[in-house]
């Protein structure tokens, strides 16, 4: 005949397996998804803007100065610059959350280690 199991032993260990399947529950990334598609369309916007406006600026000095395609050509490289030193500023400052937010949760990662 088999034994029946300690009830006490079982709760226990229900107990810690509902601990450990809590505590690594991630929140949906769904929204972290969507997060990336907005950065991401931040970078396309910011760089052709700065194109249409190095463009602009160009094609209306031109118009004003009669040297029709030279401005143009100078000013949409200079907006071409602006728009990828605008996107590289971008990029950076998302390193920078992205890594501020690993600290922070290996910060709480190594405080729930340390209570438990």
């Amino acid at each position: 005949m088999a034994q029946e199991p300690d009830p006490e032993r079982l709760r226990a260990l229900e107990a810690r397996l509902a601990e450990a399947k809590g505590s690594k529950a991630k929140p949906a990334a769904a929204g972290k998804d969507f997060s990336q598609a907005e950065v991401a369309w931040r970078m396309v916007l910011e760089l052709t803007s700065g194109i249409m406006i190095g463009g602009s600026i160009g094609y209306g000095l031109d118009y004003l100065s009669g040297t029709k395609p030279i401005l143009l050509i100078v000013f949409l490289l200079l907006g071409f610059a602006a728009g990828i030193r605008t996107v590289i500023g971008t990029a950076r400052d998302m390193q920078e959350r992205q890594l501020r937010a690993q600290a922070t949760e290996t910060q709480a990662e190594r405080s729930a280690g340390t209570e438990g």
